[in-house]
C-alpha cells in the first residue's frame, strides 16, 4: 500500500511540473492609453484608485499578477476570469464604447456592486484592498449616477 501511495505521489508530483509549460495563458500589460476610463473621464485620485484596486486586474489591460498566478493550474483559471471580466467590461477600452454601451455598463456596474456579485467574493477573499465599504459603495453610485447625467445628452441625440 505504501508502494501504490508513493508512485501515486511522485506520479502526481511529475505531473504538477509538467504542466507547468503546458499552455501558460498570455499575461496582458498594456500601456494606459487615453481610451482608459481614469484619462478618458479625467477621474478624480480617490475613484480611480478604488477602480484600480478593485475592478482593473480582470476589467482592463493593466491586470496586477499575484505570484501564485505562475502556477498551472490556478494560472489557467486566473486567466479565464481575466479575459471573461474584459469581455464584459474592459476599463482600458472605455473611450472607444459607444454612449449606449457607457450608460449600460455604468448601470450594471452599480447593480453588481450593489448585488454583491463585484469584486467576486472570490477575488476579494485573496484581495482585501479589494472589498468595498458602504462609502466606497456610496461614492461610486454618486459618480455613475453624475457620469449617466453626463451622457444622457449623447443619448437624447442618438434617439431624434
Amino acid at each position: 500500500m505504501k508502494k501504490i501511495l508513493k508512485y501515486s505521489l511522485a506520479t502526481i508530483l511529475v505531473a504538477l511540473v509538467v504542466i507547468q509549460f503546458i499552455n501558460r495563458p498570455e499575461r496582458i500589460n498594456e500601456p494606459v492609453t487615453e481610451n482608459d476610463i481614469v484619462e478618458a473621464l479625467q477621474i478624480n485620485a480617490g475613484m480611480s484608485q478604488m477602480l484600480k484596486s478593485a475592478c482593473y486586474d480582470c476589467h482592463s489591460d493593466q491586470p496586477k499578477y499575484p505570484w501564485y498566478a505562475s502556477i498551472a493550474p490556478i494560472n489557467w483559471r486566473i486567466g479565464e476570469h481575466i479575459e471573461h471580466g474584459r469581455d464584459e467590461l474592459n476599463f482600458s477600452k472605455w473611450g472607444t464604447y459607444s454612449a449606449k454601451r457607457r450608460d449600460h455598463k455604468l448601470e450594471e456596474m452599480i447593480e453588481e456592486v450593489e448585488g454583491g456579485k463585484m469584486p467576486l467574493p472570490n477575488y476579494v477573499r485573496m484581495h482585501s484592498e479589494a472589498k468595498l465599504s458602504d462609502e466606497q459603495i456610496a461614492m461610486l453610485k454618486a459618480w455613475v449616477t453624475a457620469e449617466r447625467a453626463k451622457i444622457a445628452p449623447e443619448l437624447a441625440d442618438a434617439s431624434e
